[in-house]
Parts: structure tokens; C-alpha cells; sequence
């Protein structure tokens, strides 16, 4: 069996656009991995960042056209790149590379490569708005996206580089490294493709007045990580978050809320139409019994606070699901943490039920590791060691494959 991760020999393809200065930081992070990276710059690209840029961030000669036409190589170079690579990014895809592998053309080596390869695509398009939506550039997105080795990471809305301010923007680097990696992970298959995921995540805020609240030092990263995993499978997410560190991505329909009570409400919305709930949010279980519309002077603050239990939404939700829903609970813990979590399963009714330890480092709140158990209704259970929330997140979506 293939051992998942979420790298390898990454081949990157730059177009003609002022967006491809967004690449030299994913070149670079990728660079200061175990993993290799090469970069192909159509010679359009050339003109906005030089090849000698990009070779010094990959530590490794950048490939142009130039070196397409040398006679002196024992195989095609368009054939040894397009079998090295593991997973190609296409960023930025300008109109004119996509009307050309809408079509099947190739006539240069970035053209040549993607027809020679067979492996999973990230296409990243960038462009003025209104070339974005012109008639004919969409027609050529669809062509192209027929073929199932291609993924688009859409554009985002924003201020681009000529000041229109619309749609084209292209993704972030972070986006690209993520959807990079889940290809790696994935090997490009949509197994949640047409399914519909609602995920809670981040800390709720229970409050006392408009300054002071009781909360939790969650800061929405597993959330935000389920939800990219999710969407790099091919489903349609929601994601009904409390207060985050991070932006949510554009492509991931959000909804905020602060307290537990609006949480409830968003997710009782969303949750009829969702085929799995993944429960992620670190929810109160108290709050204050009188929440003040001012700000209390410090001479007003009571000597004790009185408290009262926060509804357990989850428990209210369970009882709702039609036959073809699934529920995914988590828990953070401490100490000896799968008797308690074993009967929390049971005990709340759900599918399965992610459980991880707080306690040590890093795993849970406020760090980008994560590791825990994923423990299912039928008595199964997966261990996940120490790893990246985004691998830790396609762990989960691999281990619910049972249930």
C-alpha cells in the first residue's frame, strides 16, 4: 500500500502574469523540504520573474524553451519532466495556456509536459476580471476540467494589479501549497465529490459584558484544515466558525458566529442539507448566568461568578439525522484520554469520534501538529501520530471510509 504524505517531486508551470511573483514563496517553501521542485516558465513568464530567480529559491536550473529545443539529451525533456513529477501546479494559468491544453495543443514545453504526464494538475487562474468572464474563457475551463487530472483552485475576489477590483485574483500561496499537498495525499481521487460537509470550528465566546467573556484557547486551524481536505476531495463545504486566527478561503462558504447560542442556531440552519457533520468547534459548556449590555466598572465585577450549562448542540443534532448522514464528533482531553473518550461515542450517539490530547506538544489548540485517535461506532479505532493538521485532517476523511 502506498504510504501517504503530503509531499514529492513537484513540477510548477508559470504563465505570463503579474500573479507568478505569488509563486516564488511556494518555491521556496517547498525548497527548504526533503522534496524536490522544479520550475518550467512559458516565455511570457520569463518577462515578469527571471528564470534565475525561480532556480535560486529551488536550488535548481529553471526550465524555459530554451532548453526545450536542445538535440543533446538522451530522452525528451518533456517526457522526463512530466514522468519526474508527482503532482503539477499551474500558477498562474493566463487565458492563453488554458485555450492551448482546452484544446490539446502543445507547442512549447510546458504544453508538452502536460500532455506527457498523466499525474493530478492544480490549475490557478489569474486575470483581469473581465477576462475571467468572458464567454469563451469559461467554455475552455469546463473543456478543460472534463478531464478528471485537472483541479481548479478558483480565483479570488480583491484588487488586482490594473485596479479593477473583481474576480481573478489568484490564490494565495498558502492555498496553492495546500492543494498542492492534498494532491500528494489524495493522488488527485474525489472521493466526497457531490457531497455536502458542514464543519464547526474555533472557540466560542460566552459573555459576561461587551470586554470579558469565558472562552477556550481554540483557534480554529483542525477546522480550517478539514475544510480545505474536504473541498481538495471534491465536496461543497460550510463551515460555521466562531472567532479564528487564520481567513477562511474563498472557496469555502463561511458563516461566523461568536456565541454558543448563534452556533446552535447556524448549525440547526445548515444541517438538514449536509450529508457529514463534522463537529470540530470547541464549544462552552457554561457561560455567565447574566450577560451585561455595558461594560461593568471593575468595582461592579461580582466576587463570584454564577454560571449556568451551555446547550450541547451536538446531542441536540443527533437525534435529527436522516438515514445517509453522518456525524463526526471531537474531543480535546487530557490525561488517560480513551476510556473517556470511548464512552463520550457512545454516549452522544455519534459515527465516530476524534479525540486528542491537549496536554502535550504539539497537539490541539494554537499549533499547526495535531495527533489523537479517530475511534468509530463499530468498536474500531486509528492512532495518528504527530503531523500537520492538513494530513491529520485527510486521516480522518480516510478512516470514516469504514463507517
Amino acid at each position: 500500500m502506498r504510504t501517504k504524505t503530503l509531499g514529492g517531486p513537484l513540477l510548477i508551470g508559470g504563465g505570463g502574469g503579474i500573479a507568478l511573483y505569488k509563486v516564488c514563496t511556494l518555491v521556496s517553501t517547498w525548497a527548504k523540504t526533503t522534496d524536490p521542485v522544479r520550475v518550467v516558465l512559458t516565455e511570457a513568464a520569463q518577462r515578469f520573474v527571471t528564470p534565475l530567480t525561480f532556480a535560486a529559491l529551488a536550488r535548481h536550473p529553471t526550465y524555459t524553451d530554451q532548453d526545450f529545443w536542445q538535440p543533446n539529451r538522451s530522452r525528451p525533456l518533456h517526457i522526463e519532466l512530466g514522468t519526474w513529477a508527482g503532482v503539477i501546479l499551474l500558477a498562474p494559468l493566463t487565458a492563453q495556456t488554458l485555450a492551448r491544453l482546452a484544446q490539446g495543443l502543445a507547442d512549447d514545453l510546458l504544453t508538452n509536459i502536460l500532455l506527457a504526464s498523466t499525474v493530478p494538475v492544480v490549475a490557478a487562474p489569474a486575470m483581469n476580471t473581465a477576462m475571467w468572464e468572458q464567454v469563451s474563457v469559461q467554455r475552455n475551463l469546463r473543456l478543460l476540467l472534463e478531464d478528471p487530472r485537472y483541479h481548479l483552485l478558483p480565483p479570488t475576489m480583491g484588487r488586482m494589479a490594473c485596479d479593477t477590483v473583481g474576480s481573478g485574483r489568484m490564490a494565495e500561496p498558502e492555498e496553492l501549497l495546500a492543494y498542492t499537498q492534498s494532491l500528494f495525499w489524495t493522488q488527485g481521487h474525489r472521493d466526497l465529490i457531490g457531497k455536502r460537509v458542514l464543519i464547526s470550528g474555533g472557540g466560542t465566546r460566552e459573555p459576561l459584558d461587551p470586554v470579558r467573556f469565558i472562552g477556550n484557547p481554540a483557534t480554529g486551524r483542525m477546522a480550517l484544515a478539514l475544510a480545505r481536505a474536504c473541498f481538495h476531495r471534491g465536496a461543497e463545504v460550510t463551515l460555521v466558525h466562531a472567532p479564528l486566527t487564520e481567513p477562511v478561503p474563498d472557496f469555502i462558504q463561511a458563516q461566523a458566529v461568536t456565541t454558543s447560542d448563534q452556533m446552535k442556531h447556524a448549525l440547526q440552519q445548515a444541517f438538514p442539507a449536509c450529508d457529514l457533520l463534522l463537529m470540530n468547534a470547541a464549544v462552552a459548556d457554561v457561560r455567565p448566568s447574566q450577560s451585561y449590555p455595558h461594560k461593568l466598572a471593575k468595582a461592579d465585577l461580582p466576587s463570584q461568578l454564577a454560571l449556568e450549562p451551555v446547550p450541547d448542540i451536538l446531542s441536540e443534532l443527533v437525534p435529527l439525522r436522516r438515514p445517509h448522514q453522518k456525524i463526526i464528533g471531537f474531543a480535546a482531553q487530557t490525561g488517560d484520554i480513551l476510556p473517556p473518550a470511548w464512552a463520550k461515542l457512545h454516549r452522544k450517539g455519534v459515527d465516530a469520534l476524534f479525540v486528542n490530547p491537549v496536554d502535550e506538544v504539539d497537539s490541539g489548540f494554537a499549533t499547526t501538529h495535531n495527533r489523537g485517535w479517530l475511534l468509530l461506532r463499530t468498536g474500531v479505532s486509528h492512532e495518528f501520530p504527530s503531523a500537520p493538521k492538513l494530513a491529520i485532517a485527510h486521516q480522518i476523511l480516510d478512516g470514516l471510509g469504514s463507517i
